[in-house]
């Protein structure tokens, strides 16, 4: 796991602004690695995996889901259209990446609100093949 606490941390060091990096697994519901130079309130940890579920994969969402393949043409049960989320509090920035090699895990990025969102989407989904690969 080592390896994969090193991606985590060189994931946050490389997305601008970045406080903290969280690896979900919706399957499961686990929160599998996190990394934070911030302190964090643990409720909020505890609660990452579950609000991440929600986001991507929470009654609504799979019902507009469906509707979007229907209306497409898509057969797939498995796929997923909505891959990246962009959540803004008052400080802070949450960015959600779907997975592309499974799409049950979801990893996100929390930077401040100040850095620019287009450079951390950029690095963000940079980060993403090298955090799958660590995994």
């Amino acid at each position: 796991m080592s390896n994969f606490d090193d991606a985590l941390a060189k994931a946050v060091a490389s997305v601008p602004e970045c406080v903290a990096c969280g690896y979900v697994d919706l399957s499961s519901g686990m929160l599998l690695g996190i990394k934070t130079v911030d302190s964090h309130p643990s409720e909020v940890m505890d609660l990452l995996a579950a609000a991440t579920f929600d986001l991507f994969q929470g009654n609504n969402v799979t019902t507009i889901e469906q509707i979007f393949k229907q209306a497409r043409g898509l057969a797939q049960d498995d796929y997923h259209y909505f891959r990246e989320i962009i959540v803004n509090s008052d400080n802070l920035v949450h960015v959600f990446i779907r997975s592309k090699a499974d799409s049950q895990h979801v990893i996100c990025f929390v930077c401040r609100l100040s850095a620019n969102l287009g450079m951390v989407l950029t690095k963000a989904r940079g980060q993403v093949p090298q955090l799958e690969a660590a995994l």
